[in-house]
């Protein structure tokens, strides 16, 4: 049985925000980038930064890490106290997508995010448009994070979305596969154009 798609659920960092750590610590570890690539894969991880996306308190994480690594304080805590430095603006093209996606009224419109909760509220300042959103499900004011099969389901329940009227943009692969399996239409994000080719097939035009 074919489902018409009527909701489309957007990642933010990676497919409408462009984040990375390196845009700030390209300016503290400035003439060492070897040194700035040991430290984000060492000291202030992936796994450390998701681990505060799940809900643990950010002074919980740098405490932890300031004991492992006491050498490099000032550097793990310029992590959050220098975020936002982290954003290089907007990916305006799929910006615009989402604007027009809004706009039609044909297609609910949500976002589903690994975002830190202690930092939530910065980043609607930074980019307003997060409140125009049908509904946004944060992974740490969940306390859970994607690709976990948990949170998926708050923001089926939450919003009485059909998973398989539904389609999902993210930039991970891991994320994308997760909601494969919950039914959803997965697309993994690599670039614009690619996505609009996606999303065409999925007779999502625009």
């Amino acid at each position: 049985m074919k489902h018409e798609i009527d909701t489309i659920i957007f990642d933010l960092g990676g497919v409408l925000v462009d984040w990375n750590p390196k845009y700030l610590y390209q300016q503290i570890f400035k003439d060492d980038p070897a040194k700035m690539d040991w430290f984000l894969t060492n000291v202030c991880t992936p796994e450390w930064n998701l681990a505060h996306d799940a809900g643990q308190k950010i002074a919980d994480g740098e405490a932890l890490k300031i004991a492992e690594f006491p050498e490099y304080e000032a550097e793990i805590r310029a992590f959050y106290t220098d975020w936002e430095q982290m954003f290089h603006g907007t990916l305006e093209k799929n910006v615009e997508l989402f604007h027009y996606f809004k706009a039609s009224k044909q297609y609910k419109v949500y976002a589903l995010t690994n975002w830190c909760a202690e930092k939530w509220d910065k980043a609607i300042e930074l980019f307003p448009f997060f409140k125009e959103f049908d509904g946004v499900v944060v992974s740490g004011q969940e306390k859970c994070r994607k690709p976990s099969e948990k949170i998926f389901q708050i923001i089926f329940d939450r919003f009485q979305i059909t998973p398989e009227k539904a389609v999902f943009i993210d930039d991970n692969k891991e994320n994308v596969e997760a909601s494969i399996k919950l039914k959803l239409k997965g697309i993994h994000f690599k670039n614009h154009e690619q996505l609009i080719q996606e999303l065409n097939l999925l007779n999502i035009k625009r």
